[in-house]
């Protein structure tokens, strides 16, 4: 909610501040960290509980970063990112861990009062480079870890965006023409007294009743559109896309492999901050699709019976030929991390170019589909005129 609050500056002058907090401490606290002194919290009347507030999380690690790296402590980086600011949410968010640190709790432990801005992989690995006194090295590989995975997600959403627009516009064309044109051509062939092709003879009469009945028509699109939405998000929020995917011949192996790279660049990165292997795995366990979820829990049972990660990971069908093997030598070595990491760039690749090869493929085909669709309707309908001249001529 909102608070009204009176307070001085370092100068002695009252200055009146709008705050979105909690409660009232906690508005206090938001205004201390401005380093100004308090003299009245006032609840605003008719105020509303404020929505949680949204962090870009990869921006404010990078400008974290920057600040850090110029020889700025934690404390001095956030209060230049407060000054930055000026106001909004954000500049709630960057109080409340401004407040926390002057209270002497670790950053880790103010980011995780806050969990639904900052995810436990993100608290992992701060909390790790705490142990460590790296807090620059923990951010650029959550950075770039981060950029990785929009790389690809952005790649797959971009190869969709073509072929969805292929079936807008060549769904409206088709309507067009069938609620539009048809029954307009049918009128003309009415008065010809002509029997017509039966293929000519059934479109047109669909036109007909597409004409007569267009708003029913249009009102069932637009039921039948909102039901495939809610489908959608139903299964997005269940994890039930991906098991839909994977039911698809020449998907489901690619979903699969998308699903491991994920994973294996999760671990990768928490490892190479120095978290052991079993919190890392139990971190990770939440982030991961249910299928691979339940093969981890087993994995991480075994390891912690004291089975290899390798074996492990491959009794419950979490690894592919190529990635067994770079288990097995980051055993060895002693550096599973960086080949858990190079795992996932390998299979990155692999599904880069999968993609690739699948719209080079899929758009022709599509445009080749809805060329015969709006083509077969056109000659469908010029076919009775076709006749007509063979017959007057």
């Amino acid at each position: 909610m909102q608070f009204a609050v009176r307070a001085l500056t370092s100068d002695q002058l009252v200055t009146q501040l709008t705050i979105d907090a909690r409660d009232a401490d906690e508005a206090r606290r938001q205004v201390a960290a401005r380093g100004l002194f308090v003299a009245s919290v006032t609840p605003l009347r008719g105020a509303r509980s404020v929505k949680p507030a949204r962090l870009a999380l990869v921006l404010f690690s990078q400008e974290l970063l920057a600040l850090l790296n110029a020889g700025l402590s934690i404390v001095e980086a956030l209060e230049a990112l407060l000054e930055k600011e000026g106001g909004g949410s954000t500049s709630a968010v960057l109080s409340r861990l401004l407040a926390g640190l002057r209270d002497g709790q670790r950053f880790s432990s103010v980011l995780a009062a806050q969990p639904e801005l900052f995810p436990a992989l993100y608290v992992g690995i701060i909390r790790a480079a705490e142990g460590t006194s790296d807090l620059p090295q923990s951010l650029t590989r959550f950075i770039d870890y981060q950029q990785r995975i929009d790389q690809v997600r952005s790649k797959i959403i971009s190869a969709a965006i073509y072929p969805m627009i292929l079936l807008v516009v060549g769904g409206a064309v088709s309507l067009f023409l069938i609620a539009y044109v048809v029954p307009r051509f049918a009128a003309v062939y009415e008065g010809t007294g002509r029997a017509l092709p039966w293929l000519s003879q059934l479109m047109l009469d669909w036109g007909r009743f597409a004409a007569a009945h267009t708003a029913t028509l249009l009102a069932g699109l637009a039921l039948l559109l909102a039901m495939l939405i809610w489908l959608a998000r139903r299964l997005a929020a269940g994890g039930g896309v991906a098991g839909v995917l994977a039911r698809l011949p020449g998907v489901g192996e690619r979903v699969r492999i998308y699903a491991l790279s994920r994973l294996y660049l999760t671990l990768g990165m928490l490892l190479e901050g120095g978290i052991a292997i079993v919190p890392a795995l139990q971190t990770v366990q939440g982030m991961v699709s249910p299928d691979i979820r339940a093969g981890l829990q087993q994995a991480t049972l075994a390891i912690q019976s004291g089975m290899p990660m390798s074996l492990a990971f491959d009794t419950n069908h979490l690894t592919t030929p190529i990635s067994l093997r770079m288990l097995r030598v980051g055993e060895r070595t002693g550096d599973m991390g960086a080949m858990l990491t190079q795992s996932a760039a390998f299979y990155d690749g692999e599904i880069s170019r999968w993609i690739d090869r699948f719209t080079r493929t899929f758009e022709p085909l599509l445009m080749a589909a809805i060329g015969l669709i709006v083509g077969g309707i056109v000659i469908l309908l010029y076919m009775p005129i076709f006749d007509l001249a063979g017959s007057l001529s």
